[in-house]
C-alpha cells in the first residue's frame, strides 16, 4: 500500500485522492465564506431592501456567536469519524448538512430559516473540516517526503475557495452585475450559489473518492462498542436535558430571546477551557513535567483568543466599516462592501510562502511564546490603523479610503503568521499524552471563546463610537502583547525542553 501511494503522482506530482480532498474544501470554504460576505448584511438590512430587519447590534452579535459556536462543536467530528462512522462517511454527511444550511438561507422564510442555517452549518461544519485534513495525511506513508507539500496545496486550496467566493456571492446577490432586481439585494440568490458550491463540492468527493481514497476511510479507527456507547448516549440525554431546564427557566422569566440565548452561548465558550485546564491540571494520567507545560500554555491561549477575536472581526466590524465608512470604488471601478471579506485568505496565500521560508531560515528565530506576544502587538495595531482615519479627519460622518481597510487587513495577516501556525505546532507540542485530542480542541476554544467575547463587544460598535471602539480593543491586544514579553522566558521555562 504505501508503496503504491508512493507511486501515485497523477495531481501535480502528488496523490490522485488529494484533487478530491482539495475541490471538496475549496468548495466548502468557497460556500461557507460566500455565505459569511454577505450574511451580516442580509441581517440588519431593511425588509425593503431585502434583508431581515434586525437592529445593527443584534445582527453582529449573531454573527459573532455564530462563529464562536463553528469552533464550540469542535469536537463532534472527530470522535464520530473514529468511533462510528469513519472518515469519509462523516466529511459526506457533513457536506450535506452544510448544503442544506444554505439551502435554507436561500429560502424565503425569514429568520427560522436563519436560525436553522446556523444550527446546520455549524454542525455540518465540525463534520466535515477536521476529518477531510485527517484523510489528507492518509494519502501518504510516514516515509513519504511529499506530505508536507501536499498539505501546502490541500491549504492553498482552502485559501482559494475562501478567496473567490465573497466577490462571487455578493456579485449574484446583486444581480449578476444586470441590475435583475432593481435597487434591491437578492440574498437568497446569493445564498443558492454558496449553496451550488456545496452541491459541486459533494459530487466530485462522491464520485472521486469511490476510485482514488483509501478504503480504510470508510471505517472508524476506534469503533465504539456497545458497552461503550451506553454512557455516551446517557450523558447527552443529560446534557440535552439540562440544556431544556435552562431554555425552560428562561422562558418562564420572559428572557427567552435571542440575546438572552447569545449570552449562554458566550458562558459556556468561556468556561468550557477553564473546565478543561483544570481537569488537565488535576489529573492523575498528567505528569509534573506536562503540567508545567499545561500552565505555559494558558497565557499563549489567552494571547491565542484576544488575536481571534480582532481576527475575526473581519466579517463583523470591519464588514460594518466597509459598508458605512469606506468609499466603495477606485476610479471608476466599483465594488461590493462584501468584496472586502476577500482580503484575509488574499494576504495569506500572499504571506505563507514568505514566512515558510523565514522560519525555515533565521537561524535564531524568537521562541514561540514570543512569537505570540509580537502577534498580539502587530494585530492590535491593525485595530489602531482603523481608528486613524477619524483622528486624522476629526469626524466619523463620511466616507474614506477603501485602502485603509486593505491595510488594517494586511497588518492582522502578519499578525497571523506569527500566531495561527506557531499556536498549531505549539498546541501539539505542548499536549499531555492523555489529553492529546482534546489538546488540540483547545486550540479551536481559543476561537470561540475569543468570538464569544466579541459577541458581547460588538453590540458598543457604531460609527459614532468607532475610534473608541478601534483604540480600546486594540490597545487591550498590545498592553497584553507587551506584558507576554516581559514573560517569555518565563513561560519558555515552563514548557520543559520544548523549544
Amino acid at each position: 500500500m504505501d508503496k503504491q501511494k508512493q507511486l501515485d503522482t497523477s495531481f501535480f506530482g502528488q496523490p490522485r485522492g488529494l484533487a478530491t480532498l482539495f475541490f471538496t474544501e475549496m468548495w466548502e470554504r468557497f460556500s461557507y465564506y460566500g455565505m459569511r460576505a454577505i450574511l451580516l448584511f442580509y441581517m440588519y438590512y431593511a425588509v425593503s431592501k431585502g434583508g431581515l430587519g434586525m437592529d445593527q447590534a443584534t445582527a453582529a452579535s449573531i454573527m459573532s456567536i455564530y462563529g464562536s459556536l463553528v469552533y464550540l462543536s469542535g469536537v463532534i467530528g472527530g470522535w464520530l469519524s473514529d468511533r462510528l462512522w469513519g472518515p469519509r462517511k462523516t466529511v459526506f454527511i457533513g457536506g450535506v448538512l452544510i448544503m442544506f444550511g444554505h439551502i435554507a438561507l436561500s429560502l424565503p422564510a425569514g429568520t427560522t430559516a436563519l436560525y436553522a442555517s446556523i444550527i446546520l452549518i455549524v454542525i455540518g461544519t465540525r463534520l466535515l473540516k477536521p476529518n477531510v485534513s485527517e484523510m489528507v495525511g492518509g494519502l501518504y506513508s510516514e516515509e513519504d517526503r511529499r506530505r508536507d507539500a501536499g498539505f501546502s496545496m490541500f491549504v492553498f486550496g482552502i485559501n482559494f475557495g475562501a478567496a473567490i467566493s465573497p466577490i462571487a456571492v455578493p456579485w449574484a446577490a446583486n444581480g449578476f452585475g444586470l441590475h435583475l432586481f432593481g435597487n434591491e439585494m437578492n440574498f437568497h440568490a446569493g445564498f443558492s450559489l454558496a449553496a451550488i458550491g456545496m452541491f459541486f463540492g459533494l459530487l466530485q468527493y462522491y464520485i472521486d473518492g469511490k476510485k482514488y481514497l483509501s478504503k480504510d476511510s470508510l471505517y472508524p479507527d476506534d469503533p465504539i462498542d456497545k458497552e461503550d456507547l451506553k454512557p455516551i448516549i446517557n450523558w447527552t440525554i443529560v446534557a440535552v436535558v439540562v440544556l431544556a431546564i435552562i431554555l425552560g427557566l428562561m422562558g418562564a422569566m420572559g428572557q427567552l430571546n435571542i440575546n438572552s440565548i447569545i449570552n449562554l452561548i458566550t458562558v459556556i465558550a468561556i468556561a468550557l477551557p477553564i473546565i478543561y485546564f483544570i481537569m488537565m491540571l488535576n489529573s492523575k494520567k498528567v505528569t509534573k513535567v506536562e503540567k508545567s507545560r499545561v500552565v505555559a500554555y494558558i497565557p499563549l491561549f489567552i494571547a491565542a483568543a484576544i488575536f481571534w477575536a480582532i481576527e475575526e472581526s473581519g466579517s463583523v466590524v470591519l464588514a460594518l466599516f466597509a459598508a458605512q465608512r469606506t468609499v466603495l470604488h477606485i476610479g471608476g471601478w466599483h465594488f461590493a462592501a462584501a468584496n472586502f471579506q476577500t482580503l484575509n485568505p488574499l494576504f495569506i496565500m500572499i504571506l505563507t510562502p514568505f514566512f515558510v521560508h523565514l522560519w525555515s531560515h533565521w537561524k535564531n528565530q524568537p521562541s514561540a511564546p514570543g512569537k505570540f506576544a509580537a502577534g498580539l502587538v502587530i494585530v492590535g495595531l491593525s485595530f489602531v490603523w482603523m481608528a486613524l482615519p477619524g483622528l486624522i479627519h476629526g469626524t466619523t460622518s463620511g466616507r474614506v479610503s477603501p485602502f485603509w481597510l486593505v491595510g488594517s487587513w494586511f497588518i492582522c495577516e502578519i499578525a497571523e503568521m506569527l500566531i495561527s501556525p506557531i499556536g498549531l505546532s505549539i498546541t501539539t507540542k505542548l499536549a499531555p499524552v492523555a489529553f492529546r485530542s482534546q489538546m488540540m480542541s483547545m486550540w479551536f476554544l481559543a476561537d470561540s471563546a475569543g468570538q464569544a467575547v466579541n459577541a458581547q463587544i460588538v453590540k458598543f460598535y457604531t460609527p459614532g463610537t468607532e475610534i473608541q471602539y478601534f483604540l480600546i480593543v486594540g490597545g487591550v491586544a498590545i498592553v497584553f502583547g507587551i506584558v507576554l514579553c516581559f514573560f517569555v522566558k518565563r513561560i519558555h521555562g515552563l514548557m520543559e525542553g520544548v523549544d
